[in-house]
């Protein structure tokens, strides 16, 4: 078993100490700033959406990642865990989030779940193969300095894989008529564009490396199973993007191109 290296963060119940290394460091200061999430107060509704009007949407979108696994290094991490629903269904091992309540949740589903926010440094530098950032990028406060939190902790060659409802779908825009309305979990969501995230992206230092497009059925009318797709495609609902840490050249710039130009799924 690989050991995650954190650098001072309170384990949750139930995790042997074994298995992790700490570091000596005064984290009062981290810990006040994670004692409340809005997600707190929306927990058990967040997490019964799985079981209710949101089942056949996940069932689409986790097949989605499943035919990439096999090409990620390990360990994972899920940053923006919450109550482990992705996790679980996709053998990831590690998990934060700022919500104490959602991350009861994800221990009880046997991730291994700490309490933070993404851009802090709660793990050591190189500590993972693969971050996962799954319907999360949405819900950040500074995506770019998440984004560069998870380079830093990716071993060289390490992946980044992004889960997102993207601001051109259907289902992008249908959230953004939500958010406007106060819907109580969308309100706090920002949405972005393809060439916004791809353009965050590269200057965190990674390079897109694949796309895979899902759920093209419209909001409220998901009746059937879908086949992922190869490629970008501004009607799916559901986006997963793929990236590669860049290596940094001995003149401190990141090596390799991040083109934002990937294949279009054909309509």
């Amino acid at each position: 078993m690989s050991t995650v290296k954190l650098t001072g963060l309170h384990k949750g119940g139930g995790m042997s100490s074994s298995n992790y290394q700490t570091r000596r460091l005064n984290i009062r200061n981290r810990q006040s700033s994670t004692e409340w999430s809005p997600f707190d107060d929306l927990a058990l509704e967040y997490d019964a959406w799985f079981e209710g009007e949101g089942k056949p949407v996940f069932a689409i979108e986790v097949p989605a990642f499943r035919e990439l696994l096999p090409t990620l290094p390990k360990p994972w991490l899920e940053i923006g865990v919450g109550s482990g629903r992705f996790a679980q269904a996709l053998g990831i091992e590690t998990g934060i989030d700022p919500s104490s309540k959602l991350l009861k949740m994800a221990r009880r589903r046997g991730v291994n779940a700490f309490l933070g926010h993404g851009e802090q440094e709660v793990f050591d530098e190189e500590s993972f193969g693969t971050v996962f950032l799954i319907v999360t990028v949405c819900f950040l406060d500074s995506p770019l300095e998440v984004l560069k939190e998870a380079k830093r902790i990716l071993m060289p060659g390490g992946k980044i894989v992004l889960g997102l409802v993207l601001k051109e779908s259907p289902w992008g825009r249908f959230y953004q008529t939500q958010k406007e309305e106060g819907h109580r979990f969308y309100k706090y969501a920002t949405f972005y564009r393809y060439d916004e995230v791809a353009k965050l992206l590269e200057q965190a230092g990674f390079s897109i490396e694949q796309v895979i497009s899902t759920l093209f059925q419209r909001p409220g009318k998901v009746k059937r199973m879908e086949l992922p797709q190869k490629g970008y495609s501004s009607s799916a609902g559901f986006t997963v993007i793929v990236a590669g840490k860049q290596a940094v050249t001995a003149f401190g710039s990141s090596a390799g191109d991040n083109s934002s130009e990937v294949q279009t799924v054909q309509s």
